[in-house]
Order: C-alpha cells, then structure tokens, then sequence
C-alpha cells in the first residue's frame, strides 16, 4: 500500500530523536554556559564572582568542564554576616512554613532531576536525583515536627558544613538538610566533587523559597577555608564529610577557636562483606560483584568467605568475572598504588582471580580478586582504590565475626546467611554502625548512619542525626576565642610533683586517701601524692598524684569487665544502680560532712546535695530499661532496626561545681547504658569523689567498671586522649585542656564533650541540680552510639 514506510523497526530507533523532557527545564550544559563556565560563591541570595580571585579548573575525562573561584577572608565574612541575617529571617518562620519550602525543594529537585544528574556525573560524583527527593521530603516532616517533639532544644545557629574532594552529593545534603530542618543556618564549602551540584543546589534553594543567606557557598581549598570559617565569631558550628586525611587537617586547623566540631569519616572505610555457609551463594557473589567493581565506591571493601564454602564461592566468582572488561580509574595515581599491592600479595602467596591481563600502563585495570591473604597483609589492612578486592576465608562464624571488626574503622558491614538467629547475632556483635543481611549499600535518611572507631563521631540520618544541631535550651556553650599558644607533645608533662617528704608526721594531716584503680584501692604508681587543701588553706588531706600508668590500668581492668556489663539485662544494670543508691542513703551523712569540709557550703546544702545525688542515682537506674531504639519504616520492602549501644570505655575530667551531684549524673549516665568509666575528680574538691570510693565499693557495681584517678588535671587528659580504647572523653576544665583535646583527639578520634569550666562559672555554669529533661536526655545520648541493621524480604 501507498505510504507504507519500508523501514525496519531497529532503523526507525536508529533515527529516532530524543524530545524534550517535561521533568528537565535545562540540562547540564546549557546551565553551565548560563553562567559562562565560571561559577563564584553564592552568598545572601545570589551569585558573586569577584574579579581579583584565583580561579581553579573543573574538570573531567574530554578536558575542562569549568572555572571556580578560590574565596578570600572577606568573602568568608561576608558568607558569615549573610548567614548571621538569615538566620534571624529562618528562625521567626513557623515549623510549616519552614517545612513549606522544603517539600517546594522536592518539587524543583524532580523538575529539575536531569541536570542534577549530569551535573554530578560531569563532577564524578553520581547520585541519584531520586535519593536527594527523598532527603528532602523526609527532613520536611521533621522541620514540621521540630518545635512538637524537640520543644527545650534550639539550634545551634550558623553551621558550617564541610565535605572533602571525594564525598558524594548525598553525604552533602545528610547533612545540610537536617541542619536546614531544626532552623540553623549553613555556609557550605565543598570539595571538588560537590563544587557545581552545590552551587546548582544553591539556587534550586531559592527557586524553592528558602530567604537570603540560609544557604550560602564558599569554594576553594576546603581545609584552609574551614580554618578562616571557624574562625569568624558569627559561625557556631563545624560538621565535616569525607576522607580522614582532610578531617584530620580541618580538625587542627579549627582546634582552640571555640567551635564544636564533629566528623563523619566513612569515605574509604574498609567494611567487611562475610558470606557464611548458609547463604544462598549465587545472590551472595551476585552481591560481590555489583559491590566491589565499581569505578567509584563510598567505602573499601574485604571479602571474608567461609571455609565450607570457599571453593564454591572462588568457583562462582570466576564465572562471573569470565568476559568483564577492565574499570577506568579515577586517578593514574590510583594505577600505581594497585601495581605496588598487588605485587605485594603475590610475594606473600595470594592468587589472583583476573578475567585479563591488566594493560601495561593507563588508566585501566581489570576486576582482581586477591585470594589467600593474611588478616595483617597490608591488602587488607587498607585495601588499595580500584576494582581490588581482598578475599580471606574463615572457619567459624565467631571467627568471621573476629575478622569484621579486625579493621580500625567501623562503618558497615554485609552479611549473608539464610539463618535469621546467626545473622541477628552477628550484627548485633559487630562493631560497626550500619549491618546489611543479605544486600548491600542500602542507605535511607529514615535510619541513623553512625562511624565508630576511625570511621566517625557523630551520627547522621534519623532523628538522631538532628541532636547534632540541637542543644538544650539551658546549657552553656564553648567560648570563643583565639587559640592560645600550646606545644601539644608536652602538655600535661609538666605537672608538679607532691612527693611525701622523709620524717613527715602523719598524725599531722587527717588523712591519706587512696584512688580506686581497677576495682582496687591504689597508692599514685608514681608514688607521689598532693595536697588537699580547705576553702580557708589548711590541708585536710593527702590523695595520689595519678599519671599515664594509673590510666593504662584503669583502662586494662575497664575492658575486661565492659563485654560481662554490656551483656547483662537492662533491668540487671538496674538493680545495680539502685543498689548504688542505696549505699549512697547509708553514708548520707559522712557524704555530706566530705562535701561540707571540703567546698566551704553550709550543711544543710551539703545535705541537699547527697539527697539529689540519691535521686539521679535512681533515676538512671529507672532508664536503664527504658531508653531504647526503634522500627523505622523504610521506603526499600524489608524491616530495619535502630538500637542504641554502649560506646565502651570512657574518660570523664569531673567539674568542681557540685563535686558530688555532678559525678553520679555523669557516671549513672555512663555505666546505665553499658559503659565503663575512668574518672578523674577535680584538682580543687577531690574528697568527695574519693569518699564516693566507699559508696562503690558497697554497691553491686562490678569491680573495674569505675575507676576514680586522682591528679593534675592536664597529665590525666592528655593520658586518656592518647589512649586508643577509650572511645569518648566529657570534659569540664581549662580553655587550654579543650584546644588540646580538640587538635588531638582525632588520631585515636575520639568523640568529645567539651566544657571550659572557667567561663561557665562566669555565667551560672551547668545547674545539676535542674531537672530539665533535655539535659538528662542529652547525658544520655552522649552515652551511646547507633546501630542501623537492614532485612530486606523477597
């Protein structure tokens, strides 16, 4: 028939042409030469592009993408001043209507998906456009919720986020948007990866609403700018995302200026992904293979396979890998840190598991499975980037639970088993913050994304990723300041030393006190004791001069009873603590006399402070049974779980105010959710706590679990931040003690609570005896890390 058109259906695809899309009103490009391929800041509103700057050049496999400009101090102050107007504008709107432009920013995010995903994919940052909906939706309830469930907190002001070269998109907005969420407002300096998706979120921001200078963005090097945005007195708060390298600069960069700072170092963490005997292995390598050959991954990844399995798995995996072609590198670097590993492996004994032979040289390299590693090879300690996969097999599921937590970091994990009893186990023994059973890479903002160990010390996602913008109504903050002059290796190894001098007479001092280390009481290892002296100068006693060695066996004795303490029931640890308080009752009125002796303040106030002391006491031992997590309902199908957990050993530096109320409220927080404590009184009202020594002693508190060290405030702080086990220090003392702890305590990171007592004093200080419970629930989540574990179902 006339008009028939003779052409084949795979001819009419060939010349068929893409139309425009309704969901894109501009792609990538076009919104580049918009703005003529040179992008500035964005602050108060709107873009700037001063003329004087250096520039530094996008780019991307076809060449330069783009220019950035590289900000001076005076765009960081300005971003300030613009942050500091904002957030006066942001905090009078009502939750709705702050949950109004959120839920608009979903809208133009999905008009708008299009160049939102090539924008990321010209940056060599994919991410989903779906994802970044999602986060914006789910944050938007919360901004509507905020003043309902979270009434006795405010945010902390202006945030500055910080993200690394190599952090994705997403990671940005975990943190952006639950900042946005709870009223604060944010100055943004991305890395390279995030530079343009940042500056295109910026105005996507405005086409949502949101009023000038909530949103503000600052490009250039991100270490030294955090360093100059930390320094401006406007900005309240520092959160970083990325790489350790880079947090570890930005850390010591920012240490002494005032500003709390928190990290969150997943990327490159080294996860272990455990096939059991019991998993359905075809998923399992399945699983592999989308996992570990990528051109890009957000962590590093082990294989551990077990014993019974191992050849089948090996089996599996070569079939698979038969026929795939090599990945491109993200770097040439990244070609020459791969040939030094793999050669490496193969000189210990591994064999490779390789669908070719790698080019000689470029950027390429085929997918490589090492197999037959040691636990210790460097393979496996810091696997190399690229498509290189360590593989280590193992012969009991408790050994391939050893193994998961055999790395410093503690991210994630996935594990494969069909055993619903050994995966819950596993998970729950594992020492990470997220536990995929039987998938992998699953992330919702609905769950909580917690490093341990090297991996991080804040928690994103969930709501309790809001608490790190929030802070009670009634508590003080860190006062700003300049950093002052420190020479980090020698503080605290100047303390003076109070030797007992030969013919001292005894009968001369009321009383020598002995420190309880390890469940035992203890003379000083050094040997030396200090003076305690009355408000009126006289010496009431001596007490030990503790030092590095009293802290090394606090901690040895503290990790041994932790796991037995952790394991007991909550109504257990309750009993304990009830028990506690009951000793307590007993020795009310020796507590008060010590108390009375020692601070100068009339019985009748020492007596009402032992009574509060009793009080929280039992009111620890109450929630020891009630604080627990949740069910959150994923978008994904499946079931996921949220528990708070212990995280392990702890370092307290006591206040002087309230020397005994503020010890119990610490320690009943501490050791009700599982922890142990190592406690160091304060150098100026020590008897209290050592008179608590009997208290403990009597109670049903495990022996080990408490450590009260007596001493020179600095030399105790600087032994408890260079010790590697304990995970968290909560620090009341000098502005000098808080710089140091922050410039050292992120090599072992450590998670920090940090008081500068003396300017706390000037303004009525932290009042213990305030029954607020904002402040007993930030005690409390102070006290535990948060464990994410996904199930999905068929």
């Amino acid at each position: 028939m006339a008009g028939i058109s003779t052409k084949t259906v795979h001819e009419i695809f060939q010349t068929m042409e893409y139309g425009s899309s309704s969901s894109s009103t501009a792609t990538a490009q076009s919104w580049l030469e918009k703005h003529s391929r040179t992008l500035g800041f964005f602050i108060d509103g709107k873009f700037s592009s001063p003329a004087d700057r250096q520039t530094q050049n996008v780019t991307d496999s076809k060449g330069v993408v783009c220019s950035t400009v590289c900000a001076k101090d005076e765009d960081v102050a300005s971003a300030a001043s613009s942050a500091a107007g904002g957030f006066k504008t942001w905090s009078e709107l009502s939750c709705y209507q702050r949950a109004k432009v959120f839920l608009k920013l979903a809208s133009v995010l999905q008009r708008h998906s299009q160049c939102v995903s090539e924008l990321c994919e010209l940056s060599q940052s994919s991410t989903s456009p779906a994802a970044l909906i999602r986060l914006a939706q789910y944050y938007a309830s919360w901004a509507q919720l905020r003043d309902t469930l979270m009434p006795e907190w405010t945010p902390q002001g202006v945030v500055a986020v910080v993200v690394s070269d190599d952090c994705s998109v997403y990671f940005l907005l975990l943190k952006v948007l639950p900042a946005l969420s709870m009223g604060n407002v944010v100055i943004v300096v991305p890395g390279k990866s995030t530079t343009l998706p940042a500056l295109l979120l910026a105005q996507l921001f405005m086409e949502a609403g949101i009023p000038a200078g909530v949103f503000n963005v600052v490009t250039g090097s991100e270490a030294s700018l955090a360093a100059k945005v930390a320094q401006n007195p406007q900005v309240n708060y520092l959160t970083y995302s990325g790489c350790k390298q880079t947090g570890e600069a930005v850390a010591k960069a920012t240490a002494g200026w005032g500003v709390p700072m928190t990290l969150s170092l997943s990327h490159n963490s080294v996860c272990p992904f455990i096939i059991f005997d019991s998993a359905d292995l075809d998923s399992a390598v399945d699983g592999v293979i989308e996992l570990a050959f990528k051109k890009k991954r957000d962590f590093q990844w082990v294989l551990f396979v077990q014993e019974s399995v191992m050849d089948s798995v090996v089996a599996r995996l070569k079939l698979r890998m038969a026929g795939m072609k090599c990945v491109s590198l993200v770097t040439e670097t990244d070609r020459k840190l791969i040939d030094v590993v793999v050669q490496e492996a193969q000189q210990q004994g591994a064999t490779l598991i390789q669908p070719c032979s790698p080019p000689s040289t470029g950027g390429l390299y085929p997918p490589t499975v090492l197999c037959g590693l040691a636990p210790s090879c460097e393979s496996v300690i810091s696997p190399p980037p690229g498509p290189v996969l360590p593989l280590i097999s193992f012969r009991s599921s408790a050994e391939g639970v050893t193994l998961g937590n055999h790395s410093p970091h503690g991210q994630a994990a996935s594990i494969w088993t069909e055993d619903l009893t050994l995966a819950l186990e596993s998970a729950k023994s594992l020492c990470l913050g997220s536990v995929w059973v039987n998938c992998h890479s699953v992330m919702d903002p609905a769950l909580p994304l917690c490093g341990r160990r090297e991996s991080g010390n804040c928690t994103d996602g969930g709501r309790e990723g809001l608490y790190q913008f929030l802070r009670p109504s009634l508590s003080p903050s860190l006062p700003r300041s300049s950093p002052s002059s420190i020479n980090y290796a020698a503080f605290g190894s100047a303390e003076s030393k109070f030797m007992i001098p030969e013919g001292f007479d005894p009968s001369s001092v009321p009383r020598f006190y002995s420190q309880l280390v390890g469940g035992q009481l203890r003379k000083a290892d050094s040997g030396c004791s200090r003076s305690v002296l009355a408000p009126g100068g006289a010496v009431l006693a001596h007490c030990p001069d503790g030092g590095r060695k009293d802290v090394r066996n606090a901690v040895e004795a503290a990790i041994k009873v932790q796991p037995g303490w952790i394991k007991k029931s909550p109504a257990t640890r309750s009993q304990s603590l009830y028990s506690l308080a009951a000793s307590l009752d007993k020795r009310r009125r020796d507590m008060a006399v010590s108390i009375q002796t020692q601070t100068g303040i009339s019985f009748e106030e020492a007596e009402k402070e032992v009574e509060l002391s009793i009080s929280r006491l039992s009111d620890w031992a109450a929630r020891c049974d009630k604080e627990q997590g949740g069910t959150p309902f994923p978008p994904q199908s499946g079931s996921a779980l949220s528990t708070p957990e212990a995280l392990g050993v702890l370092g307290v530096i006591l206040p002087s105010s309230k020397p005994l109320l503020s010890l119990v409220s610490l320690l009943g927080a501490a050791v009700a959710m599982g922890n142990a404590v190592v406690m160091v009184p304060s150098e100026k009202y020590p008897l209290p706590a050592l008179e608590f020594i009997q208290v403990l002693q009597a109670s049903d508190i495990p022996a080990g679990l408490v450590s009260i060290i007596t001493g020179g405030r600095d030399q105790l702080t600087q032994a408890l931040a260079n010790h590697s086990v304990i995970q968290s220090i909560w620090y009341w003392g000098s502005k000098e003690g808080c710089q140091f702890l922050q410039y050292s305590c992120i090599s072992p990171l450590k998670r920090l609570w940090l008081h500068c007592e003396e300017e706390e004093e000037k303004e009525a200080g932290q009042n213990w005896a305030c029954s607020n419970p904002s402040l007993q629930e930030e005690l409390w989540r102070k006290a535990v890390v948060w464990k994410s574990i996904w199930i999905p179902t068929a």
